[in-house]
């Protein structure tokens, strides 16, 4: 019986980039790529024609309608599609903001093919993948039933300000308390919830209806 392929889409207005990719996932017999666009506007065009897509990558510096406003216009219209976001650098503000836009899961482009599937793969499987560069951990062996009930109701705070793009020195100030005191409330988080990087802290106070977005 053949195996049902996981049908994917490719948005990047880097036109070498994008057929280069399509071609390496095409060698995979799992998928299955339904479209390629070019920006957001470009894909709200062609979906209307493939609303089964199970998995869009998505670049996010793209002209026109870049990746953030896509992801939220995926998320409002084709709520049962997958977001796997892409980016050439390692950029917190925009892993936080993508999260936080609706994306399923974070890759950095330079990632290899195999990557990319097993990306795909635990996004189909548990909703959500993050690369290891990026939280220091995969975030979904971080199970919901962590310690949050453990967290301060000042490390909550925190938590929430770390959603936002203020720096830790202006958290601080706006918490009323010292920036060491700022450094204890996250080095308190990393020891009690494994993680080791302000987008790891996000992601899961996300996904575990810590913060409010």
């Amino acid at each position: 019986m053949e195996t049902q392929k996981i049908k994917i889409a490719l948005v990047d207005d880097h036109t070498l980039f994008r057929s280069g990719l399509a071609n390496l996932l095409s060698e995979f017999e799992e998928l299955e790529i339904t479209f390629e666009a070019t920006n957001g506007i470009d894909l709200q065009s062609k979906i209307k024609l493939h609303e089964d897509v199970q998995v869009i990558l998505m670049d996010i510096n793209m002209p026109v309608m870049d990746g953030f406003s896509t992801t939220k216009w995926i998320k409002e219209n084709y709520p049962k599609s997958y977001i796997l976001a892409l980016s050439m650098f390692e950029d917190e503000k925009s892993i936080i903001n993508m999260i936080k836009a609706g994306a399923n899961g974070y890759l950095l482009k330079q990632s290899k093919p195999r990557e990319v599937l097993t990306a795909i793969k635990q996004i189909i499987e548990k909703g959500f993948y993050v690369n290891e560069l990026v939280t220091g951990r995969l975030l979904v062996s971080v199970k919901n039933e962590s310690p949050s009930c453990s967290i301060t109701e000042r490390e909550l705070t925190f938590l929430q300000h770390c959603s936002t793009e203020l720096t830790y020195k202006e958290i601080a100030a706006l918490m009323n308390v010292s920036p060491r005191t700022v450094d204890n409330y996250r080095e308190s988080l990393f020891a009690k919830l494994n993680l080791k990087s302000r987008t790891g802290l996000v992601v899961y106070g996300i996904k575990n209806d810590l913060i409010k977005i």
